[in-house]
Formats: structure tokens, sequence, C-alpha cells
């Protein structure tokens, strides 16, 4: 990997460690290229390597840092579901047991972060000894500092003492309960009274984000440097995780934060990042835009992440056109404006239709919107909307290249549609909407059916599917070796339609109970009953009747 590190260019300053610090791998569970493009990993890696008192060593699937020979502490960075697999292979790599009942001195303490375990730990739970919940400003020093008060105890006092930290879940010292092997949980507990009932997720409430600490050619995204503009989203849609889960809305200052760091990462590349789930709804976006239009910016490749549809202007769309862009991305998730109410979406059609109108005005080639089938309380004629959408919007702006990425609702924890299953006609529907759009000269890229069938089961596991999970590596990563492990451990866990298609109740004990989001669950009811009161008439008791106590 010598070429690639040398390819490398640092925007902070690596700490010379101590002669006693901790040797630490701080591996990410993909390629090099894929895990060096993620922000989230980049900043921990960097807070990690600035302090003396850590030797750093990084680990992808396909190369590595020189690794210590005996490491303390292993962390993983898991941004995507199916990533777990890598996991488990990267642990075998090291010699290590993937079970973390199975580990005792001197193996290292494994521990885990990132979206994926912030939102539902389970799944996961028996192979990491410790996961952190939430920001990475606020944990990963704590943590780090509380290891060190037990770090050379032995390992049942270590976890023990990392309980106690704010954010610092230790899955083996909590007790999970069911009804029957293959039922319902029935409690989960901490095993003593002086640890936590709830791990609360940390929340950093700073107004000072994340911003690349390197920029490298041999990453996904060539020689980009990211911004982080926004973080979490105001919009709250009610299946979106990267809004329920990372509240509050945070915006950082435009004079003392970004454009200071825009201009610090501009000094070693040209091409210019910005991130988050909405950013063009930062209060001071306008003013990103003039600033980034001075002449002394004309060269910089500008990208901007998913936008809110009402704020594409003709003044966006040129600034983007000048800065290298063909083509900007809203998300619409349907064409419905009933649909649309219904998971609280402040947008109407006629707002789509002015967007395109907008960025083919502005000069961009392309507009790709995101779609959704199987929301709950979608009917036929909602997907008849989405179709109807399209086929305004091409006629409202002919010429300009319009793509419909759609995906199949999936339940994500944390969000008031968490007690909702997939929808068994989503599959049918992407059919549908394919069958008319491509026809049209429009471009459709469904998400895989399959795919979400999986991302849900993950989305709403609990500790049951570790094992199957396991066993599912070694079949292939696809549904039916799914259902091949779950027919080969029926009546030690539920059926996979428990996990994915079917509504749960709302007095249920879910999985993820035990972990405090950033709303209350008396909230998430609330947004919950706004939801169904704009189902179909037909379909309120029915849905009342499956999540009712």
């Amino acid at each position: 990997m010598t070429a690639v590190w040398t390819a490398e260019r640092l925007l902070f300053e690596p700490a010379v460690p101590h002669e006693d610090a901790i040797a630490t791998i701080f591996a990410f569970p993909n390629e090099y290229t894929i895990g060096i493009t993620s922000l989230g990993y980049q900043v921990v890696w960097a807070t990690l390597a600035m302090r003396p008192d850590l030797q750093v060593s990084r680990l992808f699937t396909d190369g590595h840092d020189p690794l210590p020979q005996q490491p303390e502490l292993l962390g993983l960075s898991l941004s995507w579901e199916l990533d777990y697999v890598n996991v488990l292979t990267l642990l075998e790599s090291l010699d290590l047991p993937i079970w973390s009942r199975d580990r005792s001195a001197p193996a290292p303490l494994i521990f885990g972060g990132g979206p994926v375990l912030t939102a539902n730990p389970e799944p996961f739970a028996d192979f990491f000894d410790v996961i952190l919940l939430g920001d990475g400003e606020l944990l990963l020093g704590d943590f780090i500092d509380a290891y060190k008060a037990v770090r050379h105890a032995d390992r049942a006092t270590q976890l023990r003492h990392l309980a106690q930290v704010p954010g610092v879940y230790v899955p083996s010292l909590y007790a999970v309960t069911y009804h029957s092997a293959d039922g319902e949980i029935q409690a989960i507990a901490p095993l003593d009274s002086d640890l936590p009932t709830q791990v609360q997720k940390q929340t950093y409430r700073g107004n000072t984000l994340s911003t690349s600490t390197v920029v490298t050619e041999k990453a996904a995204w060539e020689n980009i440097y990211m911004v982080e503009v926004v973080r979490s989203c105001p919009e709250m849609c009610r299946f979106c995780l990267a809004s329920y889960l990372t509240l509050p809305f945070r915006t950082p200052s435009l004079e003392a934060s970004l454009i200071p760091a825009i201009d610090r990462g501009l000094q070693v590349t040209d091409r210019l990042g910005l991130l988050g789930a909405s950013v063009t709804q930062h209060p001071e976006f306008t003013d990103l835009l003039t600033h980034l239009n001075r002449p002394q910016y004309d060269h910089v490749r500008l990208s901007i992440a998913s936008v809110r549809t009402n704020t594409v202007t003709q003044h966006l769309a040129e600034t983007l056109v000048k800065h290298d862009s063909r083509s900007i991305t809203i998300a619409v998730e349907s064409g419905s404006d009933r649909l649309r109410q219904i998971v609280n979406k402040k947008l109407q059609n006629d707002e789509i239709v002015e967007a395109a109108i907008h960025a083919k005005a502005g000069g961009l080639s392309s507009l790709k919107l995101y779609g959704m089938v199987g929301i709950p309380g979608e009917e036929p004629e909602d997907i008849e909307a989405t179709v109807a959408m399209m086929r305004s919007l091409k006629r409202a702006a002919p010429g300009l290249r319009l793509t419909l990425g759609c995906s199949t609702f999936v339940p994500k924890a944390h969000t008031p549609f968490q007690w909702f299953g997939v929808n068994r006609q989503a599959e049918k529907r992407l059919k549908s909407l394919q069958k008319h759009l491509r026809p049209q000269g429009m471009e459709f890229r469904p998400e895989s059916y399959n795919w979400s069938v999986i991302q849900a089961l993950i989305s709403r596991g609990d500790r049951r599917i570790a094992p199957l999970l396991e066993r599912v590596r070694h079949y292939g990563d696809s549904l039916g070796s799914y259902r091949r492990a779950f027919k080969d451990l029926r009546g030690t866990l539920p059926d996979l339609d428990f996990y994915v298609h079917d509504h749960w109740r709302t007095d249920q004990v879910l999985p993820w109970q035990h972990i405090q989001g950033p709303l209350p669950v008396a909230t998430l009811e609330k947004h919950l009953d706004s939801a169904t009161a704009l189902f179909p008439s037909a379909a309120i008791s029915e849905t009342r009747d499956a999540i009712a106590p």
C-alpha cells in the first residue's frame, strides 16, 4: 500500500506517539478507495492519530499500515449493513475470535461506531466488546480516557468501567429475554443495578462540523475535499433515519467555520464536495454560493449532495454549471401529494416542476430524482401519480435528461415508521414504474427489492440474527442464502416475515428499546398517529389494529 499512502495529502499533523502509547488499529470493513472516501472514517482516524497517547494503524480489506503485534484496541467504522461480512473477515485475518464471548486477554477490545451501529447495534452486538453510540466529537475522547484509567485491569473490570461512560454500550452487560425462542422480546435489562437501563446516544451540538482530513487521488471521489455544511435535516420525513437519528439540525457559521474550512481544503485540491442531508437549507447557503462564485474559485469543481427541491434556483444551477457539474439531485419520494403528506414531505408537484425548469434554465443537462415505493399508506394510484409527475417534468423541461432512482421503504429504528413492515407489493410496483417510464425516454434505476428485504432484516434485527449473519456469509449474500439460513436455524429465532414484513405493535419491546435516541418514543408515536390519520379510510382501521397495543 506504499503507493497509496504516498498519494495522500494530510490536512492535520499526526502526533508523535509516546513510548507507552496504546497500540490501536482503526479499520474500515471495505477497500481503501471506499473507506478513505468516508468523511466519518477520515475524521475519527485523524482524531485518534493526533493523540500522542495512541499509536494508530489503519486497516482496510485490501491493505494496511504496519500493524502492531499486540494491539490493545481495534476500532471499526460501519456505515453499510452488509459490510458486517468484512468485519468478520478482518477479525479472522488477525486471528481474533469473531464472538466477543470467546475473546480474552491479550486480545484487543473490539469497539465499533458509525450510523449502522448507532441506529440498531443488536444484530452485531455479539461481535463487538464495545459500541459507541452517536457523534465521535463527544465519544472518542471520553472513551479513550476511560480506557486509560483501567488499561491494566482485567477485561471484566475494563468493560464495566467503560459502560459507565455516556454513549458507550457494552452489549455483554445487558441481558435479552424472549417470550419464546422464536417469539417476541420480553425484556432488555442491564445485568447489574449500577449500569444505566438506557444508553443515551451522544449528540454533538457545536457549530463547527466535519471536514476532510486527507485528500487523495486514490479515493472513490478522486481528490475531493469534503465539507459538512449541515448535520441532520429539519424536514423530518417520517421514514428518514438521517433526520431523526441525528437531530437536532445543526449549521456551522459561514464566516467563522465554512469559509475558513473551504479555503484550507482548496489549498491542496480543486475539487470541493458540500455534504449534508439538506445542504441548501443552511441559512447562509445563498451567501456561500456568492462566495464560491468569486473569480479565485473559477477553477474549482463543485459537487453538492441531495438538495431540497424548492431550493433549486436558476442561480444554483448556473453556479453548478460554472463549477463543472452537469446534474443535480432532489428527493421527491413520490408523485402523490397525499403520500408526501403522510411522510411529512413538505413539497408540492408544482415545486418539483419549477425545480426542473430552473435546472434547465441554469444550464444543467440532467435532473436526478429519488423516489420510494411501499411507503406506508401507499395505494396503486400513488404509483400512477409518480408516472404522471415524471411526464409533466418532461413536458415542462424538454431536453433535460430525467432519472428516477427508486428504493423500497425500509423501516428504520428511532423513526415514526419503525413499527411498519416492508410492503409485499413493492417489487411489483417497482416493475410497474419501470414499464411506464422507460418507454417515455426516462431513465429508471430501481434499487434491488431483495436487498431492501435484507436491509429491513438487519435494520429491525435482534441478537438472535447474529448466528444467521455468520452462517449466511458462507452461503453468499443473496436473499436465497438468508432464507436457507432461516431454515437451518428454525426454532431458534422468528421467521423472516416477522422481522421484515410484519407491522409491530407500539407496546412491543423493540430490539433497540434500551438505546435512547434523540426523541422519546412517545413523540415518535405522536408523529406516527399524524401519518396514519392521512391513510385511506379503509386502511386506517386495519393499520391501527396491527400496531395498536
